[in-house]
């Protein structure tokens, strides 16, 4: 059976001591992993924090970035690049709307799902509705209508359902999630859908008890 994927992007949030309670609080609590996986993914600046965090107490969580170069290594200030995400992490989120008001098109989202296949990096493809492209790279996807992104309106469980079985009419995906307001008490009205393979999980995941319970609830 394939496990429920549940992903937390923190996005630009959390200092170094923030990130060091909220991992703390959250290994303390009572989640189960029982036919889950939990992937974390914070700011370019706390990955090394999480990883060791992590890997000293071999706990069952893997970790992700928020976003990867279209460069490679080189003479590129301010750029992060698919080898330095990989010390760190196995997944990058990609396409995310946020992003995608920067000027993130089309052609720059398959660009960097390209880049980061060459590394070894799983993409996290954010779409907005059915009919955006899936790179045939791609495995995981997430419905993330710019909607429902922080305005505690997420979309209806039938509708994400039916929306998850278009995606996947369109392309080979080992999972298709949801994401957008998704809170520990409405997570099980979508990853009980038949098409939604799990959750991408925003503001929640703020608070390391709240999304303890999206975890457990899921």
């Amino acid at each position: 059976m394939t496990p429920l994927l549940i992903v937390a992007n923190f996005k630009s949030h959390l200092t170094f001591p923030e990130a060091k309670n909220w991992l703390e609080t959250f290994s303390k609590s009572n989640y189960q992993y029982k036919e889950k996986k939990v992937i974390l993914c914070p700011s370019f600046t706390l990955l090394a924090l999480f990883k060791d965090f992590v890997d000293e107490r071999k706990l069952p969580i893997e970790l992700g970035a928020q976003n990867i170069s279209r460069l490679p290594e080189g003479s590129y200030t301010g750029e992060v690049n698919g080898a330095q995400i990989k010390d760190f992490a196995n997944y990058v989120i990609i396409g995310h709307s946020e992003r995608r008001q920067f000027g993130e098109d089309e052609s720059v989202v398959e660009e960097k799902v390209k880049i980061a296949k060459d590394y070894n990096l799983l993409s996290i493809l954010c779409v907005q509705n059915e009919e955006d492209k899936i790179p045939q790279e791609v495995s995981i996807v997430a419905y993330d209508p710019a909607f429902a992104i922080g305005t505690g309106n997420p979309d209806t469980p039938e509708n994400a359902d039916e929306i998850a079985r278009e995606i996947r009419e369109k392309a080979k995906l080992d999972y298709v999630l949801y994401g957008g307001s998704v809170d520990s008490g409405n997570v099980k009205s979508f990853t009980s859908k038949e098409n939604i393979d799990g959750v991408l999980v925003g503001g929640t995941s703020l608070n390391p008890l709240e999304f303890s319970k999206v975890v457990e609830n899921a």
